[in-house]
This record gives structure tokens, C-alpha cells and sequence, in this order.
């Protein structure tokens, strides 16, 4: 067996006489003197420890085993020496018996005796006899007050155990009692028995009846809280069922009462048939359950949400020509495609509301008409079929779709589009929406069921024709839980949502008033089906002078505002903006515009702070005034950020441009290519994709295949290597056309001549070497007048597209029209 050596507390000062028992192991229990404890005896080690007491003077030493361990294994060092008061050997050999605690003592040493184990022990220095000084009576008498608190708490412990208590004179058997009687664990219990020292011992004693007083109290208090909040329900129950019944000894109608407010709400949003007919069966089913029971709370958070969802209230549309072209005008640069389909759609507004005032007028006539034998009487005419009732039409929402890099306002202009029409705007984001109980919504059955974001969109919208942006359409997800973007389609479609149905009202809701408008940066990812519900509008990125354009008149005055500095006269001169434009931002839209003309602006506020503006309300004295020109730049916004680092200055064999399409806008595309001897390998670096592969491949069959056009300056082709590499080979590239760019690059390297400097190219190189029409034309040429070129070969197949262009990019960068690789070849090299 294996013991412990050292005890907790003070140890005795003088040397007790030692004594042997045999050794009574116990679990989970711990004996203290001065009390009773019945126990039976089950295993083996502790029946051979009663046999062997039973044998000499009844008495034996009690130990408690360790957390974990069966018998025969390791126990405290520390227990009581106790008597057998009483004993009963049951049949199966087990003892039944009553223990009593003698004096605390720890273990010397073990004498094992095959399974039975016999220790020898020393006592435990105790308190002497002598009256308790007054420090130990205080703590003393504070230990009992702790200890009665503690029992009206537990109300485990008797009447007997608590008068002893009362009246214990001796700090040891003050201690030993209250030890015995508190619900601790074993361990907390040994501690205490092995503490010699009974001042430190009545300390622990009190620390530990303390903190069970504070956990029993607040214990109380939580349980009363809850009791107080159970009455309170219970409370309000009977007086409801007693109002119930007074109502109707009064002959009242309580339950027309309770949903009258309700019923109002319901009617007064004159819905049709169906929703009443809906609404009023649920409501029914309201009235026949329990006010607190769950099903009640769900029928009346349904019938609230149809209570306040618009079903006839509409906004009344302005169909001023003029008014909205000014509204846009004022709120966007340039973007005349869309302004163009806004304005197209109020005229047609305009005209179908004329021709319902006239069919109305007519309808009216008809009835007021005496009825003639030549004349129909079946009802309202049609003067358009004199054989049909005329019928008044409605203007369906266009589903528009605006497309084109950040930045360039598409979600500020269907914000745009709300104000000149004169209608609410709601938005809804679908960046990252993957489930598509996020557009139907969930069951009413559901615990927390809510209407998806169109419903609950629509009522904010309070009317039935908001204009509805769904933002980020491009970004939506999919995965097990369903495709939202499968659930648009009902959504967008002009012949399908007059009959929405969500998933919690279950009922059809008309969305066909609703003006849809969607916004992306890009198409690919956008499904088929859903697309072809969309009438695309492109909004193209923006050239220099609109970006100077735009922040005169919108970005410049809107930060001087937002940064506190209104009263104060702060310019920006042209070149200023045109240097920004250049240097710190390359982008297609203002996004990055905005934040740099924010950053010159903030640091012009501090200046502005520390020259004393602001500081006096005489507004002559804290005038301030700034004028942000090219040479305040590097001060207030740093180093340059952009360099044209791609772009080299002088001409390089094997080194064309190319320009490409992104959905951040447009960018260039350096191709560079080398060659050397070997076995015909072609190397393509550059995280390119399949597409764009397949085109440097085609550009150097063509390449071979038209050898003796060409000054090639290898002898033999099949022998001779190529590697072809795009820079910045963290970005992902891919797309076909960028075919003519690496046939350039690999003519160049063949007949090792340099392409003329300054001019960039785009298109789709076929095996014939024609060169077909590519998109995003004006992203690219952009991105070419960004990067400083002067000329750009375009396909022939482009012609129309650069006709649409507007004049100030038309006119800052010369175009060449090329249907050949020949052709371009020809532009780009002078002799090869």
C-alpha cells in the first residue's frame, strides 16, 4: 500500500505515544470524532479490518481512499481513530455497523498482513482543555452564527446536530461537529481533519460556510426570480380567463375586442379576396387558442406581416420628362445609356397612363349610355374590339441589369433612378446569399420562420412599385441548403411575378409594379436563365476627363463637406486631379478617386485646425482658404503610387501589349517571349488558363505556317525552344484575346526585329491568321491611355463599337483596324 508522508497544517510539537489498529479504508467518507456514522462494509480488506477489531478492543483507524482508487490502494495519511458502537454480520458476510470518532491521527507506518493491513498512528496535537481566549471565542461564536445560516439554507441537517452545535464549549469539538455535518467534498473534508492547528482550522471552517451561504443565497435569489416570473404568468392567465368571463356575463364579445385593431389593419390594406379569405381563416384559429401558447404566437406574427405589407398603396410617379433628366444629370456623369432607358420608361408610363384615363372615360360613357338595339349591352366596350370590355393595362417593371467594374456608380444610380421617378428605394445585397430560403423564406412552422428579403424588403417599401436594387447579383452561392439564384428566376421574370408566393406567407403577392434593378461586375458567373430575364445596360469605366469631370463636380464638393470644412474655400486645379488620376489611382471607376481626394482633404483639415479656423464664431476671422495644386500632391498624399513599371520606354525584341478585360476594368498585358536551342519545347508561363494557352499555341502554328512570308532568323524551327511569359504570374489570366499580342511577341523573337514603341493591341488570332472582334472595348481603351500608349490595333470587327465611343476618348488615342495578323504585322514591325 502505498501512503502518503506529509500532512497539511501545523504538525504536533511533542512526540505522542504511537498505537496500531487495523486499517479501515473508506469511500467518500470521512469520520470525524465526536460523531456517529453507519456504514456498511462490502470488500474484503475492510470485513478482515472489523474481524480483527472485532477480535481485540473494538477499535480501528478510518481513512478515506483516494478520488479513483479501489482497495487495496493508496489512502490519506491522515484519519480518526474510531469505535464499533454497534456491528451486524449480514448473511453474505458483510457488516452493518455504527463508528464513532475517538481523536484525529495520522499514519506512521503500514504493517501489511496478506490483505489485511495494520498501521500504526499518531495523534494529532488538539486544542488543550483550557478555556478559549477571546479571539478564539469570537471565531468560535461567528463559526455557529455561519453554521445556523448555513442549515436554514441546506434544511438537510437536524434539530439535534444543530443544538450541539449551539453548544459546544471546545474549539476541537466545535470543529469536528461542523465538519461532519456541512455537505463538502471528501477531499475539502480530509484537509480539514488533518489541520492541527484549531485557530487556522476554525478559519477554514468559516471560509468554507461562507461561500456556501453566498451560493445558497444567490441560488435563492435566482429561483425566486423565476418563482416571481411563473406567477406572474399564472397571474395573468386566471385575470384574463376572469375578464373572459365577465365579458360575457355582460353579453360582450371579447374576442372582437382583442383582434379588432388587427382585423382593421388587415382590411384597410384592402388586399384580394384570396389574402382576406387567408387571413381571416388564420385568424379564426387565433381566436380558439390559449393568448400565451406558441402556436398563438406564431398566427399572430403571420397575420401581422400581411397586416403590414403593401398590397394596393403605390407612390405616385413623376412623368415630367425634364424633372427626371435634371434628377439624373444632377446625381451622375455621362451614363446616358441608362438615363436614356429611365427616360424611355417614364414616356411609355406617361403614354399607358393616358390611355387608361381615356379607356376609363370611355367605360364611364358606355354605362351612362342609354342601351340601343344596334348598341352591345354585355358590359364595358373596348374601342379598339367593339366586341371585348376594355381593359385597363399596367406598365410592367423593366428588369434592368447594370454591369461594369467598381466604383463607377451602379448602385448610386438605381438610388438615382428612385429619386426621379419619384418612388421609394429598397436594396437588398446578394454577395455572398447561398441559401435560398434567404429569397422565399422558411415555413411558419419553423421555430423563428421569417419571409425572405423580398417580402421583407416589400414592407419597408410600404408600396407596391419601390424601385428594388438587388445588389451584386454576379456574388451570389450555392450549396445543399438550395440555388437562390434558381429562386430569382421567378422574381425577375415580368410574366411571373404578379404571383409570388413566399414560403411563409404561402399566399401570391404581386411584384410586377416593382422596378428591378440588378447590379454586377461581371456576367460569366451570372446563370443563363436568370440572365436572359435582364436587360443588360453596360456601365462602361471612366477616362481622364470624366474622372475630372466627376470629382468637380461631385467627389471634391461632397469630402469638404463630410470633413467640416464647408465654410472654407478649398480648390483643387485641374492638373492636381489629372495628377491623382495618373499617379495615385488606376482604376476604371472613382472609388480610389474619391478616398485619395478624402486623404489631400483631412491633411488640409489639420492645417486648416492648427492655423486657428474654426476656433471663434466671427466667421471673417477663421476664414481659410487652400488651393491644391500638382506640387501639394507629394506632401499630402506621399510617393507616387503608379508608375507604368510594365510599360519599357525603349523597343525590345520579343516584347508586345496586349490589353484585357476585368471586372475591376481594363488592364495592359506585357507578353514577353525568348528563344534557344533545343527540341521544339514551348514553355508558357505566367498563370495563364487553358483558353489563353490554346492561343499562344495557335500563334506560333500560324507563325510556321507562314514562315516564308517572314525573315525568320532560325534555320530550323523544330529545333528551337520558346518560353513565353506574362508578368505579374500571382494574377490569374485567361481569354483569347490576347492571340494577335502573342503572335506579335513570337514574330518578334523569330526575326529578333523590336515592335514599334507605344502601341498596344487586342483580338482573337484564328489558325487562317484572321483576327476576330473582342468585348469590353472601352475598359481597354483605357487602360491603354492609362498606361501611356499612343495607338491601338483593334479588329475590323470593332469598327461599330469604337463609332459608339464618345469623342473625348476617340480623341485621346489613335486606332488602327486591322482583319489580318499581316495587317497588324505590317503596323507594328518595319522590317521583318
Amino acid at each position: 500500500m502505498r501512503l502518503l508522508s506529509s500532512l497539511k497544517g501545523k504538525s504536533s510539537t511533542h512526540k505522542p505515544s504511537l498505537e496500531e489498529f487495523p486499517l479501515l479504508p473508506l469511500r467518500e467518507l470521512v469520520l470525524f470524532p465526536h460523531t456517529l456514522l453507519p456504514v456498511f462494509i462490502t470488500y474484503k480488506a475492510g470485513m478482515l479490518a472489523i474481524d480483527e477489531a472485532l477480535r481485540h478492543d473494538m477499535r480501528l483507524f478510518a481513512a478515506c481512499l483516494k478520488p479513483g482508487d479501489t482497495v487495496p490502494v493508496e489512502t490519506y495519511p491522515v484519519g480518526t481513530v474510531v469505535r464499533i458502537v454497534q456491528h451486524l454480520k449480514l448473511p453474505d458476510t458483510t457488516f452493518r455497523v455504527i463508528l464513532q470518532g475517538e481523536y484525529r491521527a495520522s499514519i506512521v507506518s503500514a504493517l501489511p498482513q496478506n490483505e489485511l493491513f495494520m498501521v500504526r498512528v499518531s495523534p494529532l496535537a488538539t486544542a488543550s482543555n483550557e478555556a478559549p481566549n477571546l479571539e478564539t471565542t469570537a471565531l468560535m461564536r461567528t463559526v455557529q452564527k455561519s453554521f445556523a445560516q448555513y442549515a436554514e439554507f441546506s434544511k438537510r441537517i437536524n434539530t439535534d446536530t444543530i443544538l450541539a452545535v449551539e453548544k459546544a464549549e471546545s474549539v476541537e469539538r466545535l470543529s469536528n461537529l461542523v465538519c461532519h455535518a456541512i455537505l463538502i467534498k471528501a477531499e475539502q473534508k480530509v484537509e480539514l481533519l488533518g489541520i492541527a492547528d484549531p485557530t487556522y482550522r476554525l478559519e477554514s471552517i468559516l471560509e468554507i460556510l461562507e461561500l456556501e451561504n453566498e451560493i445558497f443565497g444567490i441560488q435563492k435569489n435566482i429561483s425566486g426570480k423565476v418563482k416571481n416570473r411563473m406567477e406572474k404568468t399564472q397571474r395573468d392567465y386566471i385575470l384574463h380567463e376572469q375578464l373572459k368571463e365577465i365579458n360575457r356575463e355582460l353579453g360582450k364579445n371579447d374576442d372582437d375586442d382583442d383582434f379588432a385593431d388587427l382585423v382593421q389593419d388587415i382590411e384597410e390594406k384592402a388586399p384580394q379576396e384570396e389574402i382576406l379569405l387567408k387571413a381571416r381563416k388564420e385568424l379564426s384559429r387565433l381566436k380558439k387558442l390559449q393568448p400565451f401558447s406558441p402556436e398563438a404566437g406564431v398566427l399572430r406574427g403571420y397575420l401581422e406581416w400581411i397586416a403590414d405589407l403593401p398590397w394596393n398603396e403605390y407612390s405616385n410617379d413623376v412623368v415630367d420628362l425634364a424633372q427626371a433628366e435634371r434628377i439624373l444629370d444632377e446625381d451622375h456623369f455621362d451614363m446616358q445609356k441608362p438615363k436614356e432607358r429611365i427616360i424611355e420608361f417614364i414616356a411609355v408610363h406617361k403614354l399607358i397612363s393616358w390611355e387608361n384615363a381615356h379607356l376609363a372615360a370611355t367605360n364611364r360613357d358606355s354605362i351612362n349610355a342609354e342601351p340601343t338595339d344596334s348598341a352591345p349591352t354585355n358590359g364595358d366596350l373596348n374601342p379598339l374590339n367593339p366586341a371585348q370590355p376594355a381593359q385597363l393595362t399596367g406598365v410592367k417593371g423593366p428588369i434592368l441589369c447594370f454591369v461594369g467594374p467598381p466604383g463607377t456608380g451602379k448602385t448610386s444610380l438605381g438610388q438615382s433612378v428612385a429619386r426621379a421617378l419619384g418612388r421609394r428605394f429598397v436594396r437588398v445585397s446578394l454577395g455572398g446569399v447561398r441559401d435560398e430560403a434567404e429569397i422565399r423564406g422558411h415555413r411558419k412552422t419553423y421555430v423563428g420562420a421569417l419571409p425572405g428579403k423580398i417580402i421583407q424588403a416589400m414592407r419597408r417599401a410600404e408600396t407596391i412599385n419601390p424601385v428594388f436594387l438587388l445588389d451584386e447579383i454576379d456574388k451570389l452561392s450555392h450549396d445543399v441548403r438550395g440555388d437562390p439564384a434558381s429562386a430569382l428566376l421567378e422574381v425577375l421574370d415580368p410574366e411571373q411575378n404578379a404571383a409570388f408566393t413566399d414560403h411563409y406567407l404561402e399566399l401570391p403577392y404581386d411584384l410586377s409594379k416593382v422596378l428591378f434593378i440588378t447590379t454586377a461586375n461581371s456576367l460569366h458567373s451570372i446563370p443563363y436563365p436568370l440572365l436572359d430575364r435582364m436587360e443588360i445596360i453596360e456601365i462602361p469605366g471612366y477616362g481622364e476627363n470624366e474622372k475630372l469631370a466627376i470629382a468637380k463636380q461631385f467627389l471634391v464638393p461632397k469630402e469638404i463637406n463630410e470633413n467640416g470644412l464647408g465654410n472654407a474655400h478649398i480648390a483643387f486645379t485641374d492638373a492636381a486631379i489629372r495628377e491623382i488620376v495618373r499617379h495615385w489611382t488606376m482604376e476604371s471607376g472613382v472609388r480610389s478617386l474619391e478616398r485619395e481626394i478624402a486623404h489631400c482633404i483631412r491633411r488640409v483639415a489639420r492645417e486648416a485646425v492648427n492655423s486657428g479656423y474654426g476656433n471663434t464664431q466671427d466667421k471673417a476671422l477663421s476664414a481659410f482658404s487652400k488651393t491644391i495644386d500638382v506640387n501639394d500632391l507629394e506632401k499630402l498624399l506621399g510617393r507616387r503610387k503608379f508608375k507604368k513599371d510594365l510599360v519599357f520606354k525603349e523597343a525590345r525584341i520579343g516584347v508586345s501589349y496586349g490589353l484585357a478585360w476585368t471586372e475591376t476594368g481594363g488592364a495592359l498585358l506585357p507578353v514577353e517571349s525568348i528563344r534557344f536551342e533545343g527540341n521544339g519545347e514551348f514553355i508558357i508561363t505566367g498563370n495563364l488558363g487553358d483558353v489563353m494557352k490554346e492561343s499562344a499555341r495557335i500563334a506560333l502554328s500560324y507563325l510556321r505556317s507562314a514562315q516564308n512570308r517572314y525573315h525568320f532568323t532560325v534555320d530550323d524551327i523544330n529545333k528551337t525552344n520558346f518560353h513565353i511569359h506574362v508578368p505579374e504570374g500571382a494574377i490569374p489570366k485567361d481569354g483569347p484575346s490576347a492571340g494577335i499580342t502573342l503572335a506579335a511577341s513570337l514574330l518578334s523573337t523569330l526575326c529578333q526585329v523590336p515592335s514599334k514603341t507605344g502601341i498596344a493591341m487586342t483580338g482573337e488570332l484564328t489558325l487562317t491568321g484572321r483576327i476576330l472582334p473582342i468585348g469590353g472595348l472601352k475598359e481597354k481603351l483605357l487602360a491603354a491611355i492609362r498606361n501611356g500608349m499612343e495607338r491601338v490595333l483593334l479588329p475590323l470587327g470593332n469598327t461599330d463599337q469604337w463609332a459608339e465611343q464618345d469623342e473625348e476618348l476617340r480623341s485621346s488615342i489613335t486606332v488602327d483596324f486591322v482583319e489580318t495578323a499581316d495587317e497588324a504585322f505590317a503596323l507594328l514591325f518595319t522590317d521583318i
